[in-house]
């Protein structure tokens, strides 16, 4: 499974996020958008305006941010 979170520093919902994969011992890449407000415009555009971080992506497919993930989580989509 390819993992890809897209993040910033401040952001409570991009620490839950990195937390439940790393209860699943699930590894993943993380990227920051902080200094990059170019790369978030590009993917919030590439993805329905979905502008909000974390910006999660497994397997090169957007899910979505924190709940999706969440979700996926309780449904055990990310047991490997």
């Amino acid at each position: 499974m390819n993992i890809k979170i897209y993040t910033t520093k401040y952001c409570g919902f991009c620490h839950r996020a990195k937390q439940i994969l790393e209860s699943k011992n699930l590894t993943f890449d993380e990227i920051p958008l902080d200094d990059n407000p170019t790369l978030r415009k590009q993917i919030s555009e590439a993805n329905e305006g979905y502008s909000t971080v974390p910006m999660i992506f497994i397997d090169d497919k957007f899910i979505g941010g924190f709940t999706e993930l969440a979700s996926e989580a309780q449904r055990g989509k990310l047991n490997k």
